[in-house]
Order: C-alpha cells, then structure tokens, then sequence
C-alpha cells in the first residue's frame, strides 16, 4: 500500500513539525510513504527527498497537476491530508481519477469552512473522507455536534520526541523566568502576556521571555515599549532550539484565544517546565490535574499573576509538577504512541 501524507508548508509550527515526524518515524513492510508539501525551513528535516514532491504556496492548478502525477505514478492508496486546502486538493483527484483513494485528514485547528459553512464542511466530512483524526477528545465533540458521522472520528493525541525534550531538574536562580513560545499572531494573545508582565512590573526578580515570529512582532514590541516593560519583557526572535528555550524557563505561558491541542504545553510538560495556561480546547486532557499545572478559565490577570507567584515562592510545588507532568506525557503523550496509532489508519 502507498500512502502519500501532504501539508500547505515547511514553516516551523505545530502541524508542520507533526508532519515531519510522521515522514521521519512511519516505517512499516507493508506501507511505502511518499510526501508533498510547501516550501520552508522544515524540508531540511525529510529524510526521504527522493520521495518527496514540492508544492506552491498560491499555485492550485500546479499543486493539483504535480499531486496527481505522484498519484498515478505511484499508485497512491491513501492521501493523508494535514490540512483543509490539502482535503479540498485531495478530494478534486478522487473525484477525476478512476482509482479508488482513500482520504485521512488530521485536523489540527479550527478551520473557517467549519465556521462560515458548517453544512459544506460536514458534507465535505462525511461524503468524501474515510477519516477524520482529532488530535484532542475535544476537537472529536467539536466535529460530532457539527453533525460529522461518529464512525468517521477517531482521536490521536499529538506525540513529543521524548528522547529530545528530556526532563532536566531546575536550578535555583535570583531571576525567575516566566516564558511563552508560540507563533506571533493575535489569536495567540500576546497582549495578554504582557498585561501580566506588566501587573509584575514591580517585582525585579521576575523577567519575561517571548519566543517565536509571526506578522505581530513589531505591534508586539512596540506595545513593549510604550508600556515600559523593555527592561523586564526580552523579544527572544525565531526559536531554533525550542526544547533549550522551554527547559531554560522557571514556567511557562499559553495565553492563546483559541487551541485545539499545542505541542507546546506536551513539550514542557516532558522538559520539566511547570505551565500555566487559558483553559482551552483540548488542554486539560494534557493538564489534567492542578498537580501538573494550573488552568484559568477567564483570561484573568489576576489568575495568572497570583499563580506565578505560587511558583516562584515553591520551589518543591514546582519539583512535584514538573515530575508528575513528565510521567504522565511519558505514559500518554509519547511520538511512539502517536505513530503506532497512526500507523494502524492506513492498514
């Protein structure tokens, strides 16, 4: 059987990195994996190039002619699809190819269709997809009250590379870091780190660090600025160690609007970085419990602040999350879980 996994781009982020690992991981005697994507400092990471198909960013019709052509040459079985645009591509060659094609879609946020045209992406679902992969129990209620057919569901939680993201005890320092690494665009809700930087403006002892790049990095840092935070809020950049950047942190952030299941809150969890996050999506299936981290439900500034204090003032509450959280991604949240269970959609 030939399965032929493609996504929009090789940029870093979530989906992305989810991609490479299933190109770099999957292997099996009865499955041959072949993969398309477009442009971004992630190709590096393809092992098998030979097997790999560049796609354009905005070019549909050659997507669709260079997309097809792998399909018939290869005999692709199976397009496991990461994204909508890749569904939509995926689901035009079924329907002019004479072949039989099976089509999975791992959705990992939420898409636009879903919330301007939720009859199109229901019919979309159920007609022409075999199946959907949810990468959260809360995205998989999500599809189900749209209407999406149970049958067509199944839930794989995202994996962490346990060899990279290593638990690595905290040491106990005058300065108490207080990060966030997420993708500089208002659905991440920077705005909200900084109004908590800026509660904790008094405390010297605190310092907070902002890592990633995104469309929002000027509006980001001029709010630094003008709000006087230069001295205690640090624009970090691009993150290309992101396992050194997390584990360098006393806590860890994640002020998004919107999540369906972040690597980020996995990858800190395996590090030892205790996390304090917006209880969205499908966080609290990872941070299922106070004893690995602490949830707010309301956006409060108050919440975050009163927790981080919490943090810094307990040094052995911090120890005990940090372990509690890094045996419960071992035992749940590993990449090997994430392949095997991935493995079986196509066989």
């Amino acid at each position: 059987m030939n399965v032929l996994l493609m996504t929009d781009k090789l940029t870093t982020g979530g989906a992305e990195n989810y991609f490479c690992k299933l190109e770099n991981q999957l292997k099996h005697p009865e499955l041959v994996f072949y993969t398309a994507a477009g442009p971004g400092e992630l190709y590096e990471q393809i092992n098998n190039k030979t097997n790999f198909s560049h796609l354009s960013r905005h070019n549909h019709l050659a997507n669709l002619i260079t997309i097809m052509r792998r399909v018939v040459e290869s005999k692709i079985d199976v397009i496991h699809a990461n994204s909508l645009r890749m569904v939509l591509y995926a689901v035009v060659l079924k329907k002019i190819l004479p072949k039989k094609l099976s089509i999975i879609y791992t959705k990992h946020n939420i898409t636009m269709m879903e919330k301007r045209f939720r009859n199109i992406f229901v019919s979309l679902v159920n007609r022409h997809l075999t199946r959907v992969i949810t990468v959260s129990d809360d995205e998989r209620l999500n599809l189900l009250q749209l209407g999406v057919q149970p049958g067509k569901i199944t839930t794989i939680y995202n994996g962490v590379d346990l060899q990279k993201f290593m638990y690595h005890p905290k040491k106990q320092t005058d300065i108490f870091k207080v990060g966030i690494l997420a993708r500089l665009s208002s659905e991440k809700n920077h705005e909200l780190f900084l109004e908590i930087a800026k509660k904790l403006n008094n405390d010297q002892h605190i310092q907070f660090y902002i890592g990633g790049q995104g469309p929002e990095y000027t509006k980001i840092n001029q709010m630094i600025e003008n709000s006087g935070l230069t001295k205690q809020v640090h624009m970090m950049g691009d993150i290309k160690d992101s396992e050194k950047f997390i584990r360098d942190m006393h806590v860890l952030l994640l002020t998004s609007h919107r999540e369906v299941f972040p690597m980020v809150i996995l990858e800190a969890m395996a590090v030892g970085t205790p996390i304090i996050s917006v209880n969205a999506g499908g966080i609290k299936e990872a941070i299922n419990s106070d004893k690995m981290g602490f949830l707010v439900s309301d956006y409060s500034v108050e919440s975050f602040c009163n927790y981080i204090h919490v943090m810094k003032n307990n040094p052995s509450l911090r120890l005990k999350m940090a372990e509690d959280a890094n045996q419960r991604v071992q035992k749940n949240f590993s990449s090997e879980k994430m392949i095997n269970a991935t493995m079986l959609q196509y066989l």
